[in-house]
């Protein structure tokens, strides 16, 4: 069988995609921080609050990966854990002054990361992008289990 052109598996550019994104965060934003650990803090700098369930659907991690997400950002001071007075089952995550901090750092930070990632677009294009990556993102969210999956109609 003759070798395939990857540049027509979405995979393949999504694994380039993001190891492009890996090396700019990592020169542009943070070493210490990772992205994942930024969306944590960024969901709960707009809702102080939620319980680790919540947030982890909010940024799109995985229950195991968003309990390892949390303990780093509690590690580094960055978060506070306290107990839900209405169901002492769970805890409500907020960011500390320092994590709101560090927040405002690396906000500023990755707005320049992004510029520098989406330059070879137009802004008509960076529109586009965004959105069409948004809808398959999203749509993938449903493929967790892929034994569940069912393709879409062409």
């Amino acid at each position: 069988m003759a070798a395939v052109d990857l540049s027509t598996h979405p995979g393949h550019l999504a694994r380039r995609l993001q190891q492009a994104h890996y090396l700019l965060w990592n020169t542009m934003v943070s070493e210490e921080i990772t992205s994942p650990q930024f969306a944590v803090l960024n969901a709960l700098v707009a809702e102080p609050g939620l319980d680790q369930r919540t947030v982890g659907e909010r940024v799109g991690l995985d229950r195991s990966t968003i309990a390892e997400v949390i303990s780093r950002l509690g590690r580094r001071g960055l978060l506070d854990k306290v107990r839900d007075p209405r169901d002492g089952r769970r805890s409500l995550l907020s960011p500390t002054e320092e994590g709101t901090r560090t927040h405002r750092r690396l906000t500023v930070r990755t707005a320049r990361m992004n510029q520098i990632f989406l330059a070879p677009l137009s802004a008509e294009e960076r529109t586009v992008f965004l959105d069409l990556i948004r809808r398959v993102s999203d749509a993938a969210e449903s493929l967790r289990d892929p034994a569940d999956a069912v393709p879409a109609p062409w």
